[in-house]
């Protein structure tokens, strides 16, 4: 039953941001911009580039990341609307998990846009170890997620949400972010899995503390 609400919610979402594509559009747009102007910054040819790569490409998607994530309730409540999905019949937990993960499917896209540009900017062989590079960022971007979809409904009424939204997302993320970039360095320079896997498994857990937080608070936080 709670997946047929979740769904619904998440479908709802989707068809919205379907036919205006703002969010994507922006998110999309500003990776492609950071990724142009992260170019420009080497010379050609610098080793600096593969050294730099994981910590470029993490700040590329996070910040392009943050658009999207702050408008997962803005929309919402420009248009009026949470007050109705909140009479609905539907848990509180429902809608966190929606906006989750419409948040998560959004970054995903715009990922998996950039990613192959990314690689032919900064002349990088992405694909020796395409795997392992999808699976740390497949990890890394949920937690991101779950801890973002959080802070967004705690700074939506915020009137400076835009700055709220950093201001309270970025302390919490280091280490998820530093993991992050730890293990999409390794796997860009191709190294052993165990490296990688060491990792990853800190990021595992700490998506499934902040899920289990997330998902225990989110009623207390959107009833405020």
């Amino acid at each position: 039953m709670m997946f047929g609400k979740t769904g619904a919610l998440f479908w709802k979402d989707m068809v919205a941001e379907w036919r205006s594509k703002e969010t994507l559009f922006s998110m999309l747009v500003f990776s492609l911009m950071m990724s142009v102007v992260f170019n420009f910054s080497f010379p050609p040819g610098s080793d600096f580039i593969r050294e730099a790569a994981a910590g470029i490409l993490w700040m590329t998607f996070l910040f392009a990341g943050l658009l999207g994530i702050g408008r997962s309730f803005t929309r919402e409540i420009d248009k009026g609307c949470l007050t109705g999905i909140m009479l609905a019949p539907v848990e509180r937990s429902t809608i966190y998990i929606s906006k989750l993960l419409i948040n998560f499917v959004f970054i995903m896209l715009v990922e998996a846009i950039s990613l192959p540009l990314f690689a032919i900017f900064f002349k990088l062989d992405l694909l020796q170890n395409i795997f392992a590079i999808a699976f740390v960022f497949t990890i890394s971007i949920l937690g991101f997620c779950i801890i973002g979809t959080l802070f967004a409904a705690i700074s939506v009424n915020v009137r400076t949400r835009e700055i709220m939204l950093p201001i309270l997302q970025f302390p919490i993320s280091v280490p998820l972010i530093i993991c992050g970039v730890q293990a999409t360095r390794a796997a860009i320079e191709g190294q052993e899995w165990a490296v990688i896997w060491g990792w990853s498994k800190i990021i595992i857990a700490f998506d499934i503390i902040f899920f289990i937080v997330g998902y225990l608070t989110f009623e207390f936080i959107i009833e405020e």
